[in-house]
């Protein structure tokens, strides 16, 4: 080989080093990413692993998988079939809230939306989109929906024939008493029986419920949250007969939710294409959720995680956003207040915790200045004594 050859395959191989090097650092900061966020989360390998491979949608192996996903969020819930059913809709956990309010309510329907955050004044929104007929008892951000109010307005305004509400109010992470409203929306001293919708997003699986206990006639969740899945499908567990009396309503054909539902219970299959790596993840992931023992055993570990979440923070001189007397019943996300300095500031905050591979949440919260740190996905204790070491750290760099 000439001299001019050696040098040519040297550089060639310089090059190449250069670029797995490259791929592998790619890849090592990828990895070592810990998402300290409400969803999409960090999940495990062997649910990355899941997502991991090729399978056609029309296929009896994936058509089976539809139908055990289905069936184990029932077991989940809580409930069985025919008595309840469950509808995959692909998209985010927005597209099946947006599915159950546009399909649900009537031409003729009225739809009261309980509002104490910003994915209750979401619900509003969808529901205007819609030009359906919208109330709301609003309360501000973080306080506790006012009982008396909603029973008041049932009471006087006949017209209501839905009432939705968020379980989980992501946004400050307050919890709200789902149990509580039911007994107003289905209290015949109020009026009629009203269609029942809760947003779970958040809360199904890690909070205990039962949709029956709860009067829930509409209850939606997704994939990328408490079950620790990828992002991509969502759900609608569904009483039958409040299932059944959406035919006709929709107002989207995408987001036809008889329509879709129909569809699943006909053929196994989805209307339209379905995210298949995302539902071979969430077959895992409930897998997974089953292997660590269900809902209590994953509601101990995320408070055991906003325990220690909680203590560093106090130490550190952060304050919670939600009063005291909601703290401990909020162990999903936590919203934290700005710290009061000239010298804080949340990009460069948030950037050095994402040099250090750990990602948290700005806030959303309306009238108060905020950032969200979240205790849920595959996160153990170690992950958060590591993040509150950090979060030290740059409080020491930043001079706070």
């Amino acid at each position: 080989m000439s001299r001019i050859a050696v040098c040519i395959f040297l550089a060639i191989l310089v090059v190449a080093e250069a670029s797995m090097c490259m791929y592998s650092a790619v890849e090592t900061s990828s990895a070592r990413k810990l998402l300290f966020t409400p969803g999409p989360l960090t999940t495990s390998k062997r649910v990355k692993d899941a997502a991991n491979r090729d399978i056609g949608s029309r296929e009896n192996e994936f058509i089976q998988v539809i139908q055990t996903i289905r069936n184990d969020l029932l077991d989940i819930a809580g409930v069985t079939s025919p008595e309840y059913e469950v509808t995959l809709i692909q998209g985010c956990g927005t597209f099946a809230v947006e599915s159950v309010i546009s399909s649900s309510v009537p031409a003729t329907g009225k739809l009261l939306v309980l509002i104490n955050g910003a994915y209750g004044r979401r619900i509003v929104q969808m529901a205007q989109m819609h030009k359906i007929q919208t109330r709301s008892v609003e309360e501000p951000d973080g306080a506790p929906l006012n009982l008396k109010r909603i029973e008041e307005l049932l009471l006087t305004d006949s017209e209501i024939t839905h009432v939705a509400v968020v379980h989980s109010e992501t946004s400050t992470g307050m919890i709200n008493d789902i149990a509580a409203v039911a007994k107003l929306v289905k209290n015949p001293s109020v009026g009629q029986a009203r269609t029942y919708i809760v947003d779970a997003m958040s809360s199904f699986g890690c909070i205990p419920m039962t949709l029956k206990d709860s009067a829930v006639d509409h209850l939606i969740s997704s994939a990328n949250k408490c079950l620790q899945g990828i992002p991509g499908v969502a759900f609608v567990l569904s009483q039958r007969e409040a299932l059944v009396a959406c035919k006709g309503q929709a107002r989207s054909l995408g987001l036809d939710l008889f329509s879709q539902w129909q569809g699943l219970q006909s053929n196994g299959q989805f209307r339209f294409t379905p995210p298949v790596q995302t539902l071979l993840a969430l077959r895992e992931a409930i897998n997974e959720f089953r292997d660590e023992g269900g809902i209590r055993a994953r509601a101990d570990r995320y408070r055991h995680n906003k325990q220690i979440l909680s203590e560093g923070m106090e130490k550190l001189g952060f304050e919670e956003f939600l009063a005291p007397e909601y703290r401990d019943a909020s162990y999903i996300i936590t919203s934290y207040r700005f710290p009061d300095s000239p010298r804080f500031n949340f990009t460069d905050f948030y950037s050095r915790l994402y040099d250090r591979g750990l990602v948290i949440y700005p806030g959303k919260v309306t009238a108060a200045d905020t950032f969200r740190i979240g205790s849920i996905g595959d996160l153990h204790a170690d992950d958060f004594k590591r993040l509150i070491t950090a979060i030290a750290a740059i409080k020491r760099e930043m001079h706070i």
